[in-house]
């Protein structure tokens, strides 16, 4: 047993043929592989936050399941600070030689910010991921809302969101695409504003704040 295995979760990543997603988590791909667990950090709301992961040839995927009463969701487009409203967030850190690593974010709209975070030499630089004169598969996202209407302010029972991203969009990071036996560093997120509580849930614990990249679990590549 390695050192981290002591004391950060890890997940096995199964590896899959490369399927449509739709925001449901409906294809059939899904139903073999089991849910996983965010644990609510702050608040006691007591909804349920799941989250499954796989990957393929071509990219990495995740679906979301989050309980919840209402749409806290202001935002009409993408690259907005969606990090201060309802959102879920992936960062992903496949080379450890080096304190840079990627962050998605998704809001139950549908709109999303993709970020690179640097911590060289302890700075925190964010950089908005927007890919130039690129004609591969782009990242693909979709959500769906239960209970309620698609709006802001809407009573809901839940809401659903998938995320497909690319490797290619990932080619920058040593360790990329993975491989059978592969390990990456990752961490998973949900925060949510309902009458202006802030409420967060991870995967991995943290000691500071999301980007404590030295305690992000571990995925490891089937």
């Amino acid at each position: 047993m390695d050192i981290y295995a002591q004391s950060l979760p890890q997940i096995y990543v199964p590896r899959v043929q490369d399927f449509v997603i739709s925001g449901e988590g409906t294809n059939e791909t899904w139903n073999a592989i089991d849910w996983s667990q965010l644990q609510e950090r702050e608040g006691e709301s007591g909804w349920k936050t799941e989250f499954k992961v796989a990957y393929s040839d071509s990219g990495i995927y995740f679906l979301f399941l989050c309980e919840d009463e209402k749409i806290t969701a202001t935002f009409e487009k993408d690259y907005e600070k969606l990090w201060t409203e309802d959102v879920v967030e992936v960062f992903l850190w496949p080379d450890e030689q080096y304190p840079v690593y990627f962050e998605y974010e998704l809001s139950p709209l549908n709109y999303e910010l993709p970020l690179l975070i640097s911590r060289m030499n302890g700075s925190h630089e964010n950089w908005g991921w927007v890919p130039w004169q690129y004609q591969e598969r782009k990242i693909d996202h979709e959500t769906s809302i239960y209970g309620g209407e698609w709006s802001s302010g809407e009573k809901i029972t839940k809401w659903t969101a998938e995320i497909f991203i690319p490797f290619k969009l990932l080619a920058h990071f040593a360790n990329t695409p993975p491989h059978s036996d592969s390990r990456w560093r990752a961490n998973l997120y949900r925060v949510d504003y309902d009458n202006q509580v802030e409420k967060y849930w991870s995967w991995s614990p943290f000691e500071t704040n999301f980007h404590d990249y030295k305690n992000f679990g571990i995925f490891i590549f089937e």
